[in-house]
């Protein structure tokens, strides 16, 4: 099992390449199931989660090449085989129940187990479930699959208000609505840039849609899509994770393909720690002002609000500010695991329930720690960058799920890391 390895060593200077998203690339690759002409989407980021995708899409039917050193998806579901997607490869991904929403649309039957993922916490499925039974899908759960089944004719437009904001399940709704016989009027959706990426994507497809960016999508249902060619969206949680590198060590890092609109809220607090960020022709300029970071309280929230997929690499810079931060995480329960590993390295942290308090410390020292999830295992790193000594973090195995290159990418800029195979 592979770990790596982190000895802090200062101030950081240089650029790194932020990759397309993974969570935008995970839900447009499914959105290929709507047409059997070819889907190409390019910026795509090389990770494991993307290649569980063209798994569970070949298992299906649909082919998916990877071109150009995987940045290139060349998808076409011109033969579909199957509507059962199983258990095996399901389990390792929730962004596999986005293949629900397409299957039933444009075959009217599919078979889905119910997905797996990090563990931070339940993230039922009964969201997506109401919104295609609004649509007039038939569904029945039994042995751990969804089977479902459209009406003669296919799904109807439906209005349908989702009663907690959901990105999967508003992408899941888009997409099955696109095909729906009628207008659907889905309300209190999820306002992310990938949901935005995927209504340009399903436009480009023919797909007739209204609202994206904003609570409510409008959507006339076609009778067919066609194929399209779609950059994926720049990878917003990629770009505010190497945002704090200097953030923490000190330094000039400049973020090639970033844009502070993406990341609005998470740059606001940024600038209250005294983090300078600045938007350049080639993307942001991010570095420390002069001193130590200042301690601010954060509350996770849906877009446009600070993402909950920020607050473990959030939580780390905070551990080195000056003065008493609170941390409140509203989206997912469970998603405070690693706070015990960053005490490991001389953290002070409390955890109450959804809250966590962190009493900044002048220095953090390496340790031996171990990756909960995939965003804590790149605070821990962001951490040891910071440490004095090395840190070594085990589990890394969670972090080729949404950051390709990472030590690569961090060399370029003058972290001292390395990832080595433990015998």
């Amino acid at each position: 099992m592979d770990q790596i390895i982190v000895r802090g060593n200062g101030p950081l200077k240089g650029e790194i390449p932020i990759a397309g998203a993974k969570n935008a690339c995970l839900t447009l690759m499914p959105a290929t199931l709507l047409t059997d002409q070819p889907l190409t989407l390019t910026n795509a980021p090389r990770l494991s989660d993307i290649r569980t995708m063209t798994a569970l899409l070949g298992s299906l039917g649909a082919e998916v090449a990877s071109l150009q050193d995987g940045q290139v998806l060349a998808l076409s579901s011109h033969a579909l085989t199957s509507h059962r997607a199983d258990y095996d490869i399901v389990r390792k991904m929730r962004a596999s129940i986005l293949v629900l929403g397409p299957l039933l649309a444009r075959d009217g039957v599919a078979e889905v187990s119910l997905p797996g993922g990090c563990a931070i916490g339940a993230r039922p499925v009964d969201l997506h479930l109401r919104a295609l039974e609004a649509m007039g899908a038939e569904l029945d759960l039994r042995e751990g699959y969804v089977h479902a089944k459209a009406p003669a004719g296919g799904l109807k437009g439906a209005v349908f208000e989702f009663p907690l904001v959901s990105v999967g399940a508003t992408e899941n709704a888009l997409m099955a609505a696109t095909l729906a016989r009628g207008t659907s009027v889905l309300k209190n959706v999820a306002r992310e840039p990938e949901i935005v990426d995927l209504a340009r994507c399903l436009r480009a497809m023919g797909a007739r849609i209204e609202g994206e960016g904003t609570d409510t999508l409008t959507v006339e249902g076609v009778d067919a899509l066609h194929g399209a060619t779609h950059p994926v969206v720049t990878d917003r949680i990629e770009l505010g994770t190497y945002m704090l590198a200097p953030a923490m060590c000190g330094g000039e890092v400049e973020l090639l393909g970033g844009r502070i609109e993406l990341l609005s809220a998470f740059c606001e607090k940024l600038d209250e720690a005294g983090i300078s960020v600045e938007e350049t022709p080639r993307g942001i300029r991010v570095a420390r002002r002069n001193g130590r970071v200042k301690a601010v309280n954060v509350t996770t929230a849906p877009f446009p609000g600070f993402p909950t997929d920020l607050q473990a690499q959030f939580m780390a810079l905070m551990c080195l500010a000056e003065g008493t931060s609170v941390l409140e995480e509203t989206i997912f329960e469970n998603r405070f695991m690693h706070a015990p590993e960053l005490t490991r390295m001389g953290a002070r942290i409390e955890v109450h329930g959804g809250h966590a308090t962190v009493r900044g410390v002048e220095r953090l020292r390496g340790a031996p720690v171990m990756a909960t999830d995939l965003r804590a295992s790149v605070s821990l790193i962001l951490a040891g960058m910071a440490a004095e000594g090395a840190t070594t973090v085990s589990r890394v195995y969670h972090l080729d799920r949404g950051y390709e290159h990472v030590v690569r990418k961090l060399r370029a800029v003058g972290a001292h890391i390395e990832r080595v195979t433990e015998e």
